[in-house]
């Protein structure tokens, strides 16, 4: 379960966050949620599929990391084995949440008291013995504002693909060379011949809007598909 409190200089000032990566600071994860403006550091390391949320039944962007719930091939001992790591994943254990009411609403920076990366003893600090956020907290908030700018932008990616039927369900079926074999379904891409068949001013729109590189870049993306097949391949089972 998670806590999400607002951070508070006060109450949260003698609290520090583990950092690197690992399963039990919660990165054992089947796929991150990404945006398009992110597309072109997640599409070096990993393919870019669409799922949808199981509460809202939105769809949104994802980087495929593994095969099976709580997979994540990327996860080397203590370390993350790519150059990249998802902005969602980075941000842990902070979330933008919105504070005031009505028209007021404006994002402030949370902290899930949960996490497994929260701890009294060990890690960065978050702030420093004035009370003054650390240089790891001011990344993080910028990181944040960051994730939060891109998902808003991801909104009209998302509803733009809907519109003109650009995204189409497909199933994963993988055979590995233990003899193993995987099904991996709930996952949309990109509608490559429904892409190519647009008329030039639909495409005119989509550049225009920022769309049209985020799509292709998704497309071209399903290359890394062979790579963590072959990091699942290496697996010893």
């Amino acid at each position: 379960m998670s806590q999400y409190e607002v951070l508070n200089k006060e109450k949260h000032r003698h609290l520090r966050i583990k950092t690197g990566y690992g399963a039990a600071l919660g990165d054992a994860v089947m796929y991150a949620m990404t945006y398009p403006t992110e597309f072109r550091d997640i599409q070096s390391c990993y393919p870019i599929l669409f799922t949808k949320d199981p509460n809202t039944g939105g769809f949104f962007a994802a980087a495929v990391l593994g095969f099976e719930p709580d997979q994540n091939l990327f996860l080397q001992d203590n370390s993350w084995d790519a150059s990249y790591v998802p902005a969602v994943l980075q941000r842990q254990p902070f979330l933008i949440a919105t504070g005031g009411e009505g028209d007021n609403e404006s994002p402030v920076v949370s902290l899930d008291l949960d996490h497994p990366r929260v701890s009294q003893d060990e890690g960065e600090a978050l702030f420093d013995a004035e009370g003054g956020a650390t240089e790891f907290l001011n990344q993080k908030i910028a990181l944040l504002d960051k994730l939060h700018r891109g998902l808003q932008h991801s909104r009209g990616f998302i509803d733009t693909l809907l519109k003109h039927e650009l995204l189409e369900q497909i199933t994963l079926d993988i055979a590995f060379n233990d003899g193993r074999k995987e099904s991996v379904q709930g996952f949309y891409c990109i509608a490559e011949e429904r892409l190519y068949q647009l008329k030039g001013d639909v495409l005119e729109s989509l550049n225009q809007a920022g769309y049209l590189q985020p799509v292709f870049m998704a497309v071209a993306s399903l290359s890394r598909m062979r790579d963590i097949i072959e990091r699942r391949n290496r697996l010893r089972l």
